[in-house]
């Protein structure tokens, strides 16, 4: 940008040399860019001095070395005076900060620019200040805020710092105060000192409380595999057929049919009574051709839904069945179980709910059940029925 000529003071009384701000005939000065805005009024004004009327103006002065703090020198070398960033006094007298070239309504004299000048050198001592003073005060916060939740995690043995990332005897973070906290043996100072180390111990001594949980339950398991193994071999060496004998020498007979053997022999005293079928598809597209409109209905295994819940009432009859199964296996858990049956290819379609009785015997780690069919409260359901849905494992219920 092209320098300009200085606009001729207005009437603006010498500077005396006390103020620093128009050097001796023999003080040494450096020559200084300016650089302000003019508003409207600036502009014309400008004008009418013989100006260019620019929003942006740039001039050169001089500067007294002596006056060197109310300027800056870039890294290329260039001198400028102390205009940007502009500082002001607040109604509370607190010191705000402008980062934009300095706006004029009139075209300043030397003496103004260099009046500004020092008016910001002045106040942006105080901004700095005002601003270290805050930052001391926060700090000074922050500790307090630190060595109290120091001293309530340090007091309270159920308090742990964040797992991730991992307690170090050197550093760990605690979530408090909705917030995640730092602390750091090395940085920090008294009660916060001592939470890395007691994080840590107390994070060591989880783990290794863990480690032991783990181990006791893979014992467990492990004990209860080899159990189940045990009375499977058990079961086929008396009970299994020389096919199933054969499969089971290969590893390829299925557990299933192992746990439905076992069912035979363990209700055998019930072996009288009808069982619960699973046939839903065919059992409510029978019930659903019983229905003009759905004479020729067609049910696929995909649109037949089940549900299955534990009766909360019985009714005589059905009473008597679970009474009369429960005197057969005392140590059986009983239940009463209704089976509602829906077509999802018709929301207003009639559905089906059938009943069944649920038997539950444990035989070591196994949970042995059958299922038997009860009889509708009216009486209008087949002897046979269906169960679509595994019922509930009630031992893991309880």
């Amino acid at each position: 940008m092209e320098a300009v000529n200085p606009f001729e003071a207005r009437g603006v009384e010498p500077i005396t040399e006390s103020e620093g701000l128009r050097p001796r005939a023999r003080t040494q000065t450096l020559m200084v860019a300016a650089t302000y805005r003019l508003s409207e009024e600036g502009r014309k004004a400008s004008l009418v001095a013989g100006g260019d009327g620019r929003e942006l103006q740039e001039i050169t002065l001089p500067v007294a070395t002596n006056r060197m703090h109310l300027v800056n020198v870039d890294a290329e070398g260039r001198a400028r005076l102390k205009l940007r960033p502009c500082y002001s006094l607040t109604a509370d007298q607190h010191v705000v900060r402008d980062d934009a070239v300095p706006r004029f309504d009139a075209p300043p004299t030397i003496d103004e620019l260099l009046k500004q000048a020092a008016r910001n050198h002045q106040l942006e001592r105080a901004y700095h200040a005002e601003r270290s003073e805050g930052r001391q005060k926060r700090h000074d916060r922050q500790s307090e805020v630190h060595q109290q939740v120091a001293e309530e995690f340090l007091a309270n043995p159920t308090r742990r710092a964040r797992e991730h990332p991992r307690p170090t005897p050197r550093h760990c973070y605690v979530v408090a105060r909705n917030r995640v906290i730092l602390f750091d043996a090395k940085r920090d100072q008294g009660t916060a000192q001592q939470v890395p180390a007691e994080a840590y111990r107390r994070y060591g001594a989880d783990v290794q409380a863990r480690t032991e949980r783990n181990q006791e339950t893979s014992r467990r398991e492990r004990a209860i595999h080899e159990e189940r193994k045990r009375l499977i071999a058990q079961w086929v060496a008396s009970h299994a057929t020389p096919d199933q004998r054969q499969r089971f020498a290969a590893g390829m007979l299925p557990i299933g049919e192992v746990l439905e053997g076992m069912a035979d022999q363990e209700f055998a005293a019930a072996g009288d009574r009808p069982r619960y079928i699973r046939d839903g598809v065919e059992r409510l597209q029978a019930h659903l051709r019983q229905f003009p409109h759905y004479a020729d209905i067609v049910v696929a295994i995909g649109e037949l839904r089940v549900t299955t819940a534990h009766a909360e009432e019985a009714t005589e009859p059905q009473w008597a069945l679970m009474q009369h199964l429960l005197a057969l296996f005392p140590d059986a858990t009983v239940l009463l179980q209704r089976h509602h049956l829906t077509w999802t290819g018709d929301d207003g379609a009639p559905s089906l709910t059938l009943w069944g009785v649920l038997v539950a015997r444990r035989v070591g780690p196994f949970n042995i059940r059958r299922e038997y069919l009860a009889p509708s409260p009216d009486d209008s359901i087949s002897p046979h029925a269906i169960a679509e849905e595994e019922p509930m494992d009630v031992f893991d219920r309880k």
